[in-house]
């Protein structure tokens, strides 16, 4: 995917600026599973981050592009070997919740 740097579902585009994600979400015990979309998404942001760059330069686009892919990696590995006895976190119900939780915060959406 080296060069295509798109915004994550959750990132915002204001003036053809990408503005980075805020928040990485939780991806483990959701029903369905994480796609690998979500688990990149949430790499790439982490990425993002940690190098403070939303679009590296062209000297570093390799180095952050396998960085996304190794910390994608790791993150799947996680994902897959955790164990929880709770019932998987319906995405509907949680979107729902966190609706509510910026509404209390920030006021409802005119």
């Amino acid at each position: 995917m080296g060069g295509h740097w798109r915004c994550c579902e959750m990132a915002t585009l204001c003036a053809d600026k990408i503005i980075m994600c805020r928040n990485i979400k939780t991806l483990f015990n959701f029903e369905p599973p994480a796609t690998e979309l979500e688990i990149r998404d949430a790499s790439l942001q982490f990425v993002r981050k940690l190098s403070g760059f939303n679009i590296p330069s062209k000297a570093n686009e390799a180095a952050f592009e396998r960085a996304v892919e190794d910390v994608a990696a790791a993150a799947r590995a996680l994902i897959q070997s955790l164990v929880t006895t709770a019932d998987p976190r319906d995405r509907d119900v949680e979107a729902a919740r966190a609706r509510a939780r910026s509404a209390a915060r920030f006021g409802a959406r005119q």
